[in-house]
């Protein structure tokens, strides 16, 4: 019986990462959004950044994507509404 070998995920990465740039870039959409790339604690600490300078319940506040990388480091990106209005 042939063993199952998953296809390789840069391509689809790539692609993921040059789709975020781009709708990011022209700011289409309704969130601000920024992409980090730290340690552990880092990335910890400037969640919590985030979350005290953005509250979660005026400005909807989130992780919205995260991974982890090579070396203890996470890539994450946050997103939020422009204004708490």
């Amino acid at each position: 019986m042939a063993k199952f070998t998953p296809p390789p995920l840069d391509g689809l990465k790539r692609r993921i990462d040059q789709h975020r740039q781009t709708k990011s870039g022209g700011q289409s959409g309704l969130f601000v959004r920024e992409t980090f790339r730290m340690s552990r604690q880092e990335a910890r600490e400037k969640a919590r950044e985030w979350f005290e300078a953005f509250p979660k319940a005026a400005y909807w506040t989130e992780v919205e994507s995260w991974r982890a990388l090579e070396g203890d480091r996470i890539e994450f990106t946050m997103r939020r509404l422009p204004t708490a209005d």
